[in-house]
C-alpha cells in the first residue's frame, strides 16, 4: 500500500503500532479524528513522502527524523499539545520536569562540566550565527522594492515547493497549476501560479491578473475543510465583501469572472479571501475587450458550472455575473452539491432543484454534515436552563434564509438577481441571528 486516506473520521487512540511494516506506504493522511497519544517514531523510518496529522489530539514532542524534517510535507495544525521539532514547525519547546531525588554523582559533575563547556561554544556559535543572520536579513529586506513588495528568485521557489513537487500542487487551472511553498525570507506559507505559455491566452491572462493585483493586495493563504455552520457563513460574508468592495468601492469597478470555491482561499484564521485575478476585467473596459475578444481566439471565459448564463449569449461581463457565480458558491457551501454533480440533467441544475426543495422538504436542500451539526446543537439545547434557550426552528430558518439568497442571486435573469451589498446585508443580519442562538444554547 501506497497511499491511505482515513481522514474525516472518528478514529480514537493511537495509531496502531503494525502500521511500522508499511515499508511502501507513501501518503498517510489521518486528520480530522479524535486520536491521540504520542506521535509514533516509527513514523520517521517510513518512506513518507507527505504526512497529515491536522486536528487529532497527539501530544509531546513531534520527531525530526525521515518526513518530519519537513514542514512542507508534514501537516501537524490543530494538535495543541504538541511541541519541539524543526524550527520549521514553529511549536513551543519542550520541557520535562526532573526527578526532586536525581543525586549528582562524580560523573554527573564531569558531565555538566562538559556540557557546559560545549554550551559556551554554542553560544559564541550563536552569537556568530546571529551576526551572520542580521546581515542576511539585512540583505533580504534590501532585495525588497520600494513598495514593499518581496523580491524572490527562481532558486528560492523551487526550494520552497521542493522543486514544484507534486505533493505540494493544490491545484490546476486553465492557464497553468498552483503550488504551496514555504518561504525561507519570511517563513510564510504561500501559494505559487506556474502559468502554462504554450496555452493559448496565458499570456493576456497574466498580464490582466498582474494589473489587477498591482492595486488589490492579498494574503498567500491555505486550503481547509470540514467546515461548521458559522464556518461557511463567515467566509460567505468574506466572499461578499470582496466582491462589494470590487463592484463598489474601487475608483473603477471591477468583475472577477471566474468565482468559484478553488478560488476562495482560506487562512488559518477560516478567513476567506478571493483569489485569482487572471480573467478580471475593469468594468469600463469590459466592453470593448469582448468585442476584441470575439474577433479572435481568446474570448472571455469562466468555469463551468459557475459562469453566468448570458455570457454564453455574448452579453459583455458585468457585475451581474460575478453575483450569479456567487449565488451557485453559496447553494453549493450549504447544500453540499456542486453545480456539476451527475444528477443535474434534463433542465435541472443546482438552482432549481435547492429551489424545489425548499418548497418542498427543507432537509432536502441542506448539506447532511450541517444537519448533523444542527441535531448536536438541539441536544444541547434540550439540556440548557429554562429560559436561555430560543426556538430551535430559528436556526433552521436562518440557514433556509442564506440559501435563498443563494437562488435570489443566482437567477437565470440578470435584472432578478440582488446585488451583492444586498446579499451581504442579509448574509450579516442572518449571521448576527445564529450568534445569538448559537450563544444562547
Amino acid at each position: 500500500m501506497e497511499r491511505l486516506y482515513v481522514q474525516d473520521n472518528f478514529f480514537e487512540g493511537p495509531l496502531p503500532s503494525i502500521m511500522s511494516s508499511m515499508r511502501g506506504l507513501q501518503v498517510l493522511n489521518v486528520s480530522n479524528n479524535q486520536l491521540s497519544g504520542q506521535i509514533p517514531k516509527f513514523l520517521e523510518s517510513l518512506n513518507l513522502t507527505n504526512l497529515s496529522l491536522s486536528y487529532n489530539y497527539f501530544e509531546g514532542a513531534l520527531p525530526t527524523g525521515g518526513v518530519f524534517r519537513s514542514a512542507i510535507s508534514t501537516s501537524v495544525f490543530g494538535n495543541k499539545k504538541l511541541c519541539g521539532g524543526v524550527p520549521d514547525f514553529q511549536l513551543p519547546k519542550c520541557y520535562y520536569k526532573e526527578s526532586k531525588r536525581t543525586r549528582i554523582s562524580g560523573i554527573a559533575k564531569i558531565l555538566i562540566a562538559t556540557i557546559s563547556a560545549l554550551v559556551g561554544v554554542a553560544c559564541i556559535l550563536s552569537l556568530l550565527y546571529f551576526f551572520w543572520f542580521r546581515h542576511n536579513k539585512n540583505a533580504s529586506a534590501s532585495s525588497s522594492s520600494e513598495d514593499g513588495f518581496l523580491h524572490v528568485s527562481y532558486h528560492n521557489l523551487l526550494k520552497a515547493t521542493g522543486g514544484f513537487s507534486s505533493t505540494n500542487l493544490l491545484g490546476v487551472g486553465s492557464f497553468g497549476s498552483v503550488y504551496r511553498g514555504l518561504l525561507d525570507q519570511t517563513q510564510s506559507i504561500v501559494a505559487i501560479k506556474i502559468l502554462d505559455l504554450t496555452r493559448d491566452g496565458a499570456s493576456k491572462s497574466f498580464i490582466a491578473e498582474c494589473e489587477v493585483l498591482r492595486r488589490i493586495r492579498h494574503r498567500n493563504l491555505v486550503k481547509r475543510n470540514k467546515l461548521s455552520l458559522l464556518e461557511r457563513v463567515n467566509i460567505a460574508i468574506d466572499v461578499a465583501c470582496a466582491l462589494d468592495y470590487l463592484h463598489h468601492h474601487y475608483e473603477m469597478p471591477i468583475v472577477h469572472c471566474d468565482l468559484k470555491p478553488s478560488n476562495v482561499l482560506l487562512d488559518d484564521e477560516m478567513n476567506g479571501h478571493v483569489g485569482d485575478f487572471g480573467l478580471a476585467r475593469f468594468l469600463l473596459e469590459a466592453t470593448h475587450k469582448l468585442l476584441v475578444d470575439q474577433s479572435s481566439s481568446i474570448r472571455v471565459k469562466g468555469s463551468f458550472g459557475y459562469v453566468a448564463p448570458e455570457y454564453g449569449m455574448g452579453s459583455a461581463v458585468s457585475t451581474e455575473g460575478d453575483v450569479y457565480s456567487f449565488g451557485v458558491l453559496i447553494l453549493e457551501m450549504f447544500t453540499g452539491k456542486r453545480p456539476i454533480d451527475d444528477m443535474f440533467e434534463d433542465g435541472l441544475d443546482l438552482h432549481r432543484f435547492t429551489k424545489a426543495a425548499l418548497a418542498d422538504r427543507v432537509e432536502k436542500a441542506i448539506d447532511p454534515i450541517l444537519l448533523q451539526e444542527i441535531e448536536e446543537l438541539e441536544k444541547r439545547r434540550t439540556i440548557a436552563p429554562e429560559g436561555k434557550n430560543k426556538s430551535w426552528c430559528s436556526i433552521k430558518d436562518c440557514l433556509v434564509l442564506i440559501i435563498e439568497v443563494g437562488i435570489t442571486c443566482s437567477f437565470e435573469s440578470s435584472k432578478e438577481r440582488m446585488d451583492i451589498y444586498d446579499a451581504l446585508t442579509k448574509l450579516q443580519g442572518m449571521r448576527k441571528k445564529l450568534l445569538e442562538f448559537i450563544v444562547t444554547i
